[in-house]
């Protein structure tokens, strides 16, 4: 046989495995359904492949001090020629000065270059996110793992407990997504309260705004009116001086002198009129450009509060779809519950095959012993068939060969006896391995149940946060609404409270009088006569204070105090 061209087998061998590895690869990450990134085995062996390939046949370049053989003087030659990356494929091998860098029999000189080509269009469908700062691609090429595409029966069965792995930890990432989302609600309920908090201020921001532009109006509208005086007084100043004048050019030709004085005089206070006439109108642009700003200001502070009204909405949508996943997850679990009920009765009837098989069993080892017994005592009979044979042998001889026909009857039915036995024995050993199997799967089962137990208590506890949590909410929109008709009230009674010493809001964690920890559902509040804050049970009365005319929330302490004193008449 002709021997064939060692090169041939080398391109024939990388493009086998050129295949080989970009089938695999895409299997994989479809199979994988997540973005790759640089440390996925597969990713990396197709690389390395490809290393292999675009080194074949390339020639070695000489230097003063070693042989250096790389790949990036051809892909550097292609990337200044053709920029048009989908042209790669077509025009590879007509390149201008590419034998400069690869043998005449090399793989991208031969036409499996272009089939490589072709087969990495298939790479489309992949999403990879690949990292190379840091990584050292002048390194030696990588050995190829002919391990991942040679595969046997055991590796089908691990890649078969590979994937019921992967979904196992596919539904737990999702329980763990959940619990996230779960717990971004305290971040949200923390935003709400954040957005109250400056909304409050936005409000009285923009009525102190208000109050600037009205304080700016008067303050435009007087000077108006002292321009209009001014200009009236200038005005009145003018005419007297034209009356001057006029009387000053009849004096003229008494006394020229004293007239060219009164005329410089008369000159000069016009200059001033004039600059203060300047003066006051550039006033008014300054005060025409500020009321600009403050009404553009008004606007901008409008926006703000829209946006947080949008950013609420959202909000409440957000707690929407953590309720519609928390009634999927408890859909699940009603259907797990259904497949242990459909694998406990299937266990029941394992074991009632089981003792039917056992009962059995016994009945054909009670039919062994009294066929053991009957020969036995064939046998006895023989003996003393066989001693009188001596004197009555031709009698004898028929009865000895009817017995003979007996014991051979018996025999074959020992044999089938035995035969019926043994597959009742491998019968019975096949059972045992599948009570077994089932015994695993109860066990499973089991440790499945106390995860479903565990994970009712986790959604029962979810539940009553998500409870808690719509309270809250529930809570917060009834004081937004609230917060709009009270902001008069507060207003007073910020003016009324201006002296006391007000606790913050951190430094309460919990209530002075009961004592209990404030949380989502128990929330804080003021007393608006001594300043300390309270849990809603414990600062629940109203009552008029001497600095507001309004009744004001008050603790249970100072309401005892206040009534007190009003009932003995102090101050």
């Amino acid at each position: 046989m002709a021997t064939k061209d060692p090169t041939a087998v080398e391109r024939a061998n990388l493009l086998n495995m050129a295949k080989l590895s970009i089938k695999g690869l895409i299997e994989s990450a479809l199979s994988f359904g997540r973005t790759l990134d640089s440390d996925y085995p597969p990713l990396q062996q197709f690389f390395v492949v490809m290393e292999h390939c675009l080194k074949h046949g390339l020639k070695v370049r000489k230097s003063f001090l070693s042989y250096n053989k790389t790949i990036w003087g051809p892909l550097e030659l292609v990337e200044k020629l053709y920029p048009e990356a989908e042209e790669i494929g077509a025009s590879v091998r007509d390149l201008p000065g590419l034998n400069e860098f690869y043998e005449y029999h090399a793989l991208m000189m031969e036409e499996e270059g272009a089939v490589i080509v072709g087969l990495l269009v298939g790479l489309n469908v992949i999403d990879a996110n690949l990292c190379v700062k840091g990584e050292d691609l002048d390194s030696q090429v990588g050995v190829i793992d002919f391990s991942m595409y040679l595969k046997n029966e055991e590796d089908i069965g691990n890649k078969e407990r590979n994937v019921q792995i992967a979904a196992i930890l596919d539904q737990k990432n999702y329980v763990e997504e959940l619990n996230r989302q779960l717990n971004t609600v305290s971040s949200l309920h923390s935003r709400v309260d954040s957005l109250e908090k400056s909304n409050t201020k936005l409000i009285e921001e923009l009525a102190i705004a208000k109050n600037n532009i009205i304080k700016l109006q008067e303050e435009n509208h007087q000077l108006r009116s002292e321009n209009k005086l001014i200009l009236m007084k200038t005005q009145q100043h003018l005419e007297v001086t034209k009356v001057d004048v006029e009387t000053e050019l009849q004096t003229y030709k008494h006394s020229r002198q004293g007239l060219d004085e009164m005329y410089n005089e008369a000159r000069r206070q016009l200059r001033d009129e004039s600059q203060l006439r300047q003066d006051v109108e550039n006033e008014l642009a300054v005060q025409v450009s500020m009321k600009h700003e403050i009404e553009l200001a008004m606007k901008l502070l409008e926006k703000d509060i829209h946006e947080k009204q949008d950013t609420l909405i959202g909000l409440r949508q957000q707690l929407e779809e953590v309720k519609a996943i928390n009634i999927e997850m408890y859909q699940k679990l009603q259907g797990s519950e259904d497949g242990l009920k459909e694998k406990n009765e299937i266990i029941a009837r394992l074991e009632e095959k089981t003792n039917k098989i056992t009962a059995a069993m016994r009945q054909l080892e009670q039919r062994l012993q009294q066929a053991e017994k009957a020969q036995m005592e064939a046998e006895d009979e023989d003996e003393k068939y066989l001693q009188e044979c001596l004197s009555k042998s031709d009698s004898l001889q028929k009865q000895i060969s009817q017995k003979e026909k007996q014991l051979v009857q018996l025999e074959t039915d020992l044999k089938i006896e035995k035969e019926w036995r043994q597959t009742l024995q491998e019968d019975l050993q096949k059972e045992k391995d599948a009570l077994s199997h089932l015994r695993n799967e109860t066990q499973q089962i089991i440790s499945l149940k106390k995860e479903f137990l565990n994970l009712q208590d986790e959604n029962q506890q979810l539940k009553k946060i998500y409870h808690e949590q719509e309270q809250a909410l529930q809570e917060l929109g009834n004081k937004l609404s609230e917060s709009k008709l009270k902001i008069e009230d507060i207003k007073e009674a910020n003016k009324a409270l201006q002296g006391l010493v007000w606790l913050k809001d951190k430094e309460a964690t919990h209530c002075k009088l009961c004592e209990k920890e404030f949380s989502l559902s128990k929330r804080k509040h003021h007393c608006r006569n001594c300043g300390e804050i309270f849990c809603n049970a414990c600062s629940d009365n109203e009552l008029p204070l001497p600095s507001s005319p309004k009744p004001v929330r008050v603790c249970d302490s100072c309401h005892a105090l206040l009534i007190q004193r009003c009932s003995s008449n102090l101050p």
